[in-house]
């Protein structure tokens, strides 16, 4: 009798296990699937490759973290792809330094520099991130995060009519 219940408990754990690899493996599905979605959202917008894209998405929002007080920058990644928040990790420039107060010339130029390319293609760059992360967070989040930017960068982040 002792041993049939062994077995038994035994074999929920097994079936436990597996349901908890199961999930698992669902989740990831999800999160590589929302990550191709936001990856093929920035290239068709900024007409680039997924190389450009992954890195336009990693250099400009590391940017905007850098810009960001408070908690906002956790409210922002909550929001974004797991994926995407990945990206960031990788993104060592603001890791334990305060945020600081730039406009966007420099935001420009950090981006520019980061990417090796024009400031006029970074700008172009850095809108086309912008559209794509409003499109993958709620209007509230992307309210909150424009209320941070000033004037001059607000205009990257709100969509042109």
């Amino acid at each position: 009798m002792a041993n049939e219940r062994e077995g038994q408990e035994q074999a929920q754990e097994r079936a436990g296990t597996g349901s908890d690899e199961l999930r698992a493996k669902r989740s990831e599905s999800r999160s590589a699937r929302t990550y191709t979605f936001f990856l093929r959202d920035l290239q068709g917008r900024a007409g680039i490759d997924r190389g450009l894209a992954e890195r336009a998405a990693e250099s400009v929002l590391c940017t905007l973290e850098q810009r960001l007080i408070g908690t906002e920058v956790e409210h922002l990644e909550a929001q974004l792809p797991r994926k995407v928040r990945d990206l960031l990790r990788r993104c060592p420039r603001h890791e334990g330094l305060p945020p600081h107060k730039f406009k966007m010339l420099e935001f420009i130029q950090m981006v520019a520099d980061d990417l090796d390319t024009t400031p006029n293609e970074a700008e172009r760059l850095t809108r086309a991130v912008f559209l794509t992360v409003r499109e993958h967070i709620s209007e509230g989040e992307a309210d909150d995060v424009m209320g941070q930017l000033p004037g001059d960068l607000r205009s990257l982040w709100v969509p042109s009519a």
